[in-house]
């Protein structure tokens, strides 16, 4: 289990903005989490209730330690399926993604941009102080395209 997590610069001033475009202008902070104990049956129903495709996984302190998505949940459906095991029997903690990357929130939102291309995700975890402070998805990114309208690029 690791976590890698990727610094970016921060912005350069652009000639018609003042503003600093970074990560953390356009991150998710009111985050839906699981914990390890869960079962794999309730995250469904929450990615389900909330419309998202996954998210991360803290303990007790709000450290990361991992994160599951809709394709960990499906894959997990397939082998319950073989092995005849309710999904309410099996933890998130055997079936999440432990080798995490993250992004830091000082990142340029445009290097974080490329990030996503070069990683093929759809989201990254934003850590401070080891503890879990957002999330960046590709949703986002486009957010903040909009909002820009390409002037200041």
């Amino acid at each position: 289990m690791g976590i890698k997590s990727f610094i970016g610069r921060r912005s350069k001033k652009a000639k018609d903005t003042s503003e600093q475009i970074i990560v953390s202008d356009y991150m998710t902070r009111n985050l839906i989490v699981f914990k390890p104990q869960q079962s794999v049956l309730a995250v469904m129903n929450q990615l389900i209730k909330n419309r998202i495709s996954g998210g991360p996984v803290v303990n007790k302190n709000n450290e990361l330690i991992g994160m599951i998505s809709e394709g960990d949940c499906i894959k997990q459906i397939t082998e319950s399926r073989y092995y005849n095991q309710p999904l309410g029997n099996i933890n998130v903690e055997d079936h999440m993604i432990k080798d995490i990357e993250t992004i830091d929130g000082d990142m340029n939102i445009f290097d974080a941009a490329e990030k996503f291309i070069s990683s093929k995700r759809r989201r990254f975890p934003i850590v401070k102080e080891g503890k879990l402070v957002g999330q960046i998805s590709q949703k986002d990114i486009l957010k903040a395209a909009l909002k820009l309208k390409g002037h200041t690029w």
